[in-house]
């Protein structure tokens, strides 16, 4: 219902939390935080508004985004970045935390599978005028997010 990939699309996040390398995702194995048989945490390719390190929380099953996502995977998605959000003001220290989730291209969507982001805000951080500033992160940085976030998620 409501889906926009093409039928020829490769989804890259069910290729990088299969840690399939491949020219169609950015995701690399360290990224990955947690992952278990529902859903997987990862660190998110993209510095969105200049901060690195924020997370993805996707559900292993390919769903193209809420309309086709089933209650019971959104529940436990939710109560995943919540514990997610938690570890994250451990690890990082920010200041506080932005949820968001995107459907179909008019509403953001880049990446047809469903994620939930979650980021690291901190005071003054100017995100929301700085949102549209969308770079690769460096993947060494990212290892280091993923094992910081990793560990709390695990304390």
């Amino acid at each position: 219902m409501y889906n926009h990939a093409p039928a020829d699309y490769k989804c890259p996040i069910c290729l990088g939390i299969e840690a399939v390398k491949s020219e169609h995702t950015l995701i690399l194995p360290a990224d990955i935080v947690y992952r278990d048989a529902q859903a997987a945490v990862i660190i998110n390719s993209f510095s969105l508004g200049g901060m690195t390190g924020n997370a993805l929380i996707v559900p292993i099953a390919h769903h193209e985004n809420m309309y086709d996502l089933p209650a019971e995977t959104g529940h436990y998605i939710f109560e995943l970045a919540q514990k997610v959000a938690i570890a994250m003001k451990q690890a990082y220290g920010c200041d506080g935390i932005t949820t968001m989730q995107c459907n179909e291209p008019a509403g953001g969507q880049h990446a047809f599978h469903y994620h939930h982001h979650v980021m690291q805000r901190n005071e003054d951080d100017n995100f929301f005028e700085r949102l549209t500033q969308k770079e690769i992160a460096d993947p060494g940085q990212r290892a280091e997010y993923a094992r910081k976030l990793g560990a709390a998620l695990q304390g």
